[in-house]
């Protein structure tokens, strides 16, 4: 917990500090496919454009880093890291030659491991955060598409996209309440000792006759 909320107060820092000095930030943020916009790539989740930008970003990135942090407490920060930096890279490579800042990216990615993770590995937890998730941000999805002037719907495609990158890569790594528990009788070795003898359901019929009389004659038996 403590981990998303320093993050989200680093926000809330760099904001003020935009907001009290006559520095304007905002080209810190990824330009595509220039070498001055790739710092952009670790710095432009950290920038919002004013108020309501960052307002609108804060309760999503706290509640679902926060959540992933509790389900998936092994591959939390791997995921986080991961979908920070590759979502940085893709709207790098592939959006419009404009200024892209804002966490939403980082957002839409997280929304969509959540989601695809409870598709992917199909258990009962998985799929009730994915639905959970579902009802409360799928009116997000209508922001990868290019309707409103001034939003990076880049980013936010390629959040999703990576999102779902990330949660197929991390289907099968399972987390405690997710392993198979080991049951006492699966732990028992086996033995030398038995009931019966190994060889009694091997023998003829006519071997176990001569053993109780070993005066039978073998010319008695019948041979085909």
């Amino acid at each position: 917990m403590s981990v998303p909320l320093k993050f989200v107060a680093l926000l809330w820092v760099i904001q003020i500090f935009q907001w009290i000095s006559p520095f304007e930030l905002g080209y810190l943020g990824i330009f595509p496919r220039t070498l001055s916009g790739a710092k952009g790539i670790l710095l432009s989740p950290l920038l919002h454009s004013g108020l309501e930008h960052l307002l609108s970003n804060t309760p999503p990135l706290l509640i679902l880093w926060v959540m992933i942090r509790f389900f998936y407490p092994r591959i939390a920060n791997s995921v986080f890291l991961l979908i920070y930096l590759l979502t940085g890279v893709a709207v790098w490579a592939f959006a419009r030659p404009v200024y892209h800042i804002g966490a939403s990216g980082v957002i839409y990615g997280l929304v969509a491991f959540v989601f695809w993770s409870g598709i992917f590995r199909r258990n009962i937890r998985a799929i009730a955060l994915a639905l959970i998730v579902a009802f409360y941000y799928g009116s997000m999805f209508m922001g990868i598409l290019p309707v409103k002037p001034g939003v990076s719907w880049e980013s936010h495609l390629m959040g999703g996209l990576v999102g779902i990158l990330v949660a197929f890569l991390y289907k099968n790594t399972t987390e405690g309440e997710e392993q198979k528990p080991t049951y006492s009788w699966e732990n028992d070795t086996a033995t030398d000792d038995f009931f019966l003898d190994r060889d009694t359901f091997d023998k003829t019929r006519r071997e176990r006759e001569k053993e109780q009389r070993p005066d039978f004659p073998d010319w008695f038996s019948t041979r085909t």
